[in-house]
């Protein structure tokens, strides 16, 4: 007798690789009323068989403006595959440029309201002591 396996890697891997994309853009906050998928002619090379099949891809997401557009394949499922890992990337990308910029905007926040240090300070005192200095030489001699 054989025992049921507990823990199978196949157990762990998904079988169904758009399912796995889905899920990944779910955890981004992309919902599937959110995108507008559309199937067109192909274009290009490739003849009449690209040219006559509904396998090009046009997918869409409302509230970001995103436009993919896929006819890598011949099949339609590839294609719709391959949009979707676009758009995945796309808004990874976007995410990442996003908390960056914010990481900078509170490194700048914190630069702009840090204390002077020493180094500066004393730079400050001499600049003023230099301008002093220049003012004194505008004045009339004293008349002693």
């Amino acid at each position: 007798m054989t025992e049921p396996s507990q823990n199978h890697e196949s157990d762990q891997i998904p079988c169904d690789p758009l399912s796995e994309i889905n899920r990944r853009l779910a955890d981004l906050g992309v919902e599937e009323e959110d995108l507008i998928e559309r199937f067109t002619l192909g274009e290009g090379s490739g003849g009449q068989k690209i040219n006559k099949t509904h396998s090009c891809v046009q997918l869409r997401h409302i509230g970001l403006n995103i436009d993919i557009r896929c006819q890598d394949s011949r099949s339609r499922s590839r294609n719709r595959l391959l949009a979707r890992e676009r758009l995945l990337e796309k808004i990874e990308e976007l995410n990442q440029q996003h908390s960056l910029a914010k990481k900078r905007r509170r490194a700048a926040q914190r630069a702009k309201h840090r204390k002077p240090g020493a180094a500066a300070k004393k730079r400050h005192r001499e600049a003023k002591t230099r301008h002093s200095r220049k003012k004194d030489l505008r004045r009339k001699p004293s008349q002693d």
